[in-house]
Parts: C-alpha cells; sequence; structure tokens
C-alpha cells in the first residue's frame, strides 16, 4: 500500500434508483414494503463504504490489497426520494490514515444534509 497522504479527500455523486428505497432493502419484510419511498438508511452505508473504497483504491494494488469498514457513526438526517442525487464527501485529515476515524457528509440538492459522521477503515486481505 503506497502512503496515504493527510488531507486526502474524494467525492462520489449517486443518483438513487427505485431499488434503493426502503422497500428495496429486504424486500421480503412486509413493513419495509409499506414505508415511504425514500432511500433507505442502509443503502445510505453502503453508498459510504463504497466511496470511502474509492477513495483509497489508487493507493493499493487493488484488488489484491483492500480495506473494509470497521466502524460507522451515522445520523441520516433527511430523506431522498428516488431521482436525486446523492453526494458523498469522504476526508481524511490524520496520519493514520488506515484506522482513523474520517468525517464523511452526504447531501441531496433541495433536501439538505442526508447524512453526517465518521467511518473507520481497516485493511483486509483478500480471501
Amino acid at each position: 500500500m503506497r502512503e496515504l497522504k493527510p488531507g486526502l479527500e474524494h467525492t462520489f455523486r449517486f443518483r438513487v434508483p427505485e431499488s434503493k428505497i426502503v422497500a428495496g432493502l429486504y424486500p421480503e419484510s412486509p413493513e419495509f414494503a409499506v414505508m415511504p419511498p425514500v432511500f433507505a438508511t442502509g443503502f445510505l452505508v453502503g453508498l459510504i463504504e463504497w466511496t470511502c473504497v474509492q477513495a483509497v483504491v489508487p493507493y493499493l494494488d487493488w484488488p489484491r490489497e483492500q480495506t473494509v469498514g470497521t466502524h460507522v457513526d451515522l445520523s441520516h438526517q433527511a430523506p431522498t426520494p428516488p431521482g436525486l442525487e446523492v453526494t458523498c464527501r469522504d476526508a481524511r485529515p490524520s496520519a493514520d490514515q488506515a484506522r482513523a476515524a474520517r468525517p464523511f457528509a452526504a447531501g441531496s440538492a433541495g433536501w439538505g444534509v442526508a447524512g453526517i459522521g465518521a467511518t473507520r477503515t481497516a485493511p483486509s486481505p483478500v480471501l
């Protein structure tokens, strides 16, 4: 793994499809089936993980070297209906880039901040 420099930032934009609403998280759940058609928190966690992976892939011998999420501290603050774009930003201000908690933000135009929090990742051997 090449050294990650403090200050590394990565932004990823994702347009929410119908398949990523609450009902799509567990299609077998009758409770989820009747919930509002908005971007599911579980999919937001996955989108944040995806953004973090994209940020470090240029520094790894991908796919032989990988990272996995080990902690997510998330506040999902606003609904995002299908069709809107969510922008995720991963920032790595720390010298201990691999395991340090890093702030992230996710937002959707016109709806405000969708989520804020911090993540941790760790190197992982490919299984």
